[in-house]
């Protein structure tokens, strides 16, 4: 049940309004209807049944909702700072028993500038201190009182893991303890090392004594018979290399590639095992693994048929990602899948593509209204909805602080 602190889903016509659908062709003056919170038809010649609420788009352009796969927003809130720092639990090397969602503030004041940005989904991962941070939360950008009211029902659940220098730097000590890491040998030992003890605790748990449940095995299980989607943190080739041949050791699948600043080095490689790449526009040299960064990353995994999605990592940058993907379309990727790449993409990612990320039939109503066309510089998002319910109205809200 959702206990969201928003009105029924009413139906709804947006008219006259020039359609981005990504799965198609654009559509001018083209007409999207909604009912019960789905879209109910689309295209150019869309009959409106009278007693609809109808909003006149004045040939604005209408697109999915943008979702971003990889915020910290909630669980790094506003304003930042020690007693906020929520999204990390750094106190070992492992921690999958950890999620996402028990930390997340529904108050974070970024998630309305992000509903004013024209976002509807978004994926929060716990931080990259350590290799397995924990679960991921999976919502929609409902205004709520409560966290069930802005789960996005049905999205896979998702875990995260990092490689390469954040743990390394997190566990570096002279005074060596029993769970620190010092060298990116140490990093995929102890990942090789986790992975064999919950298989063996797997076995032991058969027996007709079985040890007590161990709540962090159990997760690591679930990541071995594929049922958590694991979300890389990495940068380099050779750290996406060594990672692949532990998941292959063990028999699970990197879902995506997180940052991935070198992907465009290994394509074929990354396409093989089946993973997908959600990386910065153009965020490079912050950190040595981040130096061999190209702005053409995205377009060259796109361009191998590799599902490629521009994220945020920002509660800023969220606010613009329509901007962000633009940058790709200037750097040689065709703007259907720019579009994709923060749209349908971004949905596979999360592994939801079944209902949002497209202006398709029977797809949940998350729509985004832009009085220009969101690849212009100086577009803006007018009107946002999620599951038909308008959750931001620039006419009447004004814009919050920080957007433009």
């Amino acid at each position: 049940m959702l206990l969201a602190s928003l009105a029924l889903a009413a139906d709804l016509a947006i008219v006259n309004a020039t359609l981005l659908p990504v799965s198609g062709p654009t559509v001018p003056k083209g007409t999207l209807l909604v009912r019960d919170g789905k879209i109910a038809a689309v295209g150019a010649n869309v009959t409106v049944p009278a007693g609809v609420e109808v909003v006149d788009a004045g040939g604005r352009y209408l697109m999915p909702g943008i979702i971003d796969v990889h915020s910290h927003m909630g669980v790094y809130p506003w304003p930042g700072g020690t007693a906020h720092g929520d999204g990390n639990e750094m106190v070992e090397p492992f921690t999958p028993r950890a999620w996402a969602g028990d930390a997340f503030d529904i108050e974070d004041p970024a998630i309305p500038r992000a509903r004013a940005g024209g976002v509807t989904s978004i994926q929060v991962l716990p931080g990259s201190g350590n290799l397995i941070g924990g679960r991921s939360l999976t919502v929609k950008l409902r205004p709520s009182r409560t966290l069930d009211g802005m789960a996005f029902e049905g999205a896979p659940p998702g875990i995260k893991m990092a490689i390469g220098e954040n743990p390394k730097r997190v566990y570096q000590s002279e005074n060596k303890q029993e769970d620190q890491i010092m060298t990116r040998m140490g990093e995929y030992a102890a990942f090789r090392a986790e992975f064999q003890r919950a298989l063996d605790y797997r076995t032991a748990r058969a027996r007709a004594n079985p040890p007590p449940k161990d709540l962090d095995l159990e997760v690591l299980l679930e990541v071995i018979d594929d049922k958590l989607r694991v979300n890389l943190h990495c940068y380099r080739t050779h750290d996406i290399l060594a990672f692949y041949r532990i998941a292959d050791e063990f028999g699970f699948k990197v879902w995506a590639l997180h940052h991935a600043l070198e992907a465009y080095k290994i394509r074929d490689v990354i396409k093989a095992h089946g993973s997908m790449v959600a990386t910065f526009a153009d965020w490079w040299g912050f950190k040595l693994e981040a130096w061999d960064a190209i702005p053409e990353n995205a377009v060259l995994t796109s361009q191998a048929g590799i599902p490629s999605v521009i994220k945020s990592d920002s509660a800023s940058h969220i606010q613009r990602m329509n901007l962000e993907a633009a940058k790709m379309v200037r750097l040689g990727m065709t703007e259907i899948d720019a579009l994709e790449s923060i749209t349908l993409d971004a949905a596979r990612v999360m592994g939801v593509e079944a209902r949002v990320g497209t202006l398709e039939v029977g797809k949940d109503a998350d729509l985004a209204l832009f009085d220009k066309h969101p690849f212009d510089a100086y577009s803006k998002c007018d009107m946002t909805w999620i599951d038909g319910v308008r959750v931001y109205d620039r006419s009447t809200e004004g814009v919050p602080d920080g957007v433009r």
